[in-house]
């Protein structure tokens, strides 16, 4: 990672070459093998099944900020080009309030026409989240990803904010993503928009049947994929019947390095949908030590023995 990123400074990753193309397998660490199974079933089909008919060729997508410094703001945003969205990481451990506000306001001060979106991954309790959503309202915020970790949090803030006059809408991430019934959250009320990411539903035919049933506007996002987990991602934007947000799928530009010679990064504001080849040299010169080479293939198995054998190509 050029900067530490979800905690991060080094992004791990399994590619597998299919028959109908390269495919990425790559839940974090972290992930037990329950939930990891969904990222082997969105590799299978990336791989083994291809994707579904695309609506549109070129995917707009935001810029991403992670929980840098204010001043070093400009310094990543320089790595986009020119986008017309930014999320920007806020609610990190150890940061305060005053530290999101900076960082915010100096998007805003770098791109003035900007939309821009906050991302706090689940790190505020309800009154912390009203506080800071309120003020960093007044740089004009698009909407607000996971300002709680539960659905019933989601609901409280987003009930809050409206009865403060406070416009942000509230998307929701992870309580799509990590919960066992990804469409709890529409039910509830808790959210105006959802993030879907296609590794962790299960594939894009999962998360374009969720995003279906869901009935709200969908942002499609990364999970820190190389270029080729991006050219899933893109494929589930490229399906989708509307969309209205600009994507999370720019995120390779925040990797050292990648797979591929021509990576799937932003060009004046969007991605251009095309398949992706790992190249050899670079397999080679990124390959993981033996003995995480060894971890990686140990997990597969364990994985693949959780979804087959009725997902097994």
């Amino acid at each position: 990672m050029r900067v530490k990123f979800r905690g991060i400074t080094r992004r791990e990753a399994l590619l597998l070459p299919g028959p109908r193309g390269w495919a990425e397998f790559c839940p974090f660490p972290e992930y037990g093998d329950a939930e990891a199974a969904r990222w082997l079933a969105a590799a299978l089909e990336a791989g083994w099944q291809g994707f579904p008919e695309p609506r549109r060729e070129s995917i707009p997508v935001n810029a991403t900020v992670p929980a840098v410094p204010a001043e070093r703001v400009p310094e990543v945003l320089a790595r986009f080009g020119r986008v017309d969205a930014v999320k920007v990481k806020v609610a990190e451990a150890g940061q305060t309030l005053d530290d999101d506000a900076a960082r915010v306001d100096a998007v805003r001060a770098t791109l003035p026409d900007a939309a821009i979106r906050v991302d706090a991954n689940g790190g505020w309790d309800v009154d912390g989240a009203v506080e800071a959503l309120t003020r960093l309202a007044a740089v004009g915020l698009e909407y607000a990803e996971q300002p709680v970790p539960d659905i019933a949090g989601l609901a409280e803030v987003r009930r809050r904010l409206r009865a403060g006059g406070v416009p942000v809408l509230i998307a929701a991430d992870e309580s799509v993503r990590k919960e066992e019934d990804p469409l709890k959250v529409a039910r509830a009320g808790a959210a105006d928009l959802v993030v879907v990411k296609v590794a962790p539903l299960g594939g894009v035919r999962r998360a374009l049947e969720i995003v279906a049933q869901a009935g709200l506007p969908a942002v499609v996002s990364s999970a820190l994929d190389t270029s080729v987990g991006i050219r899933a991602g893109l494929a589930l934007a490229a399906a989708l019947p509307e969309l209205p947000y600009a994507c999370g799928l720019g995120t390779v530009s925040l990797l050292a390095a990648d797979v591929t010679r021509d990576p799937l990064v932003p060009d004046d504001g969007a991605i251009r949908l095309r398949d992706v080849r790992a190249d050899p040299e670079l397999l080679d010169e990124y390959a993981a030590p033996p003995e995480r080479r060894d971890w990686w293939l140990d997990r597969l198995r364990r994985v693949h023995a959780v979804l087959a054998p009725s997902a097994a190509p």
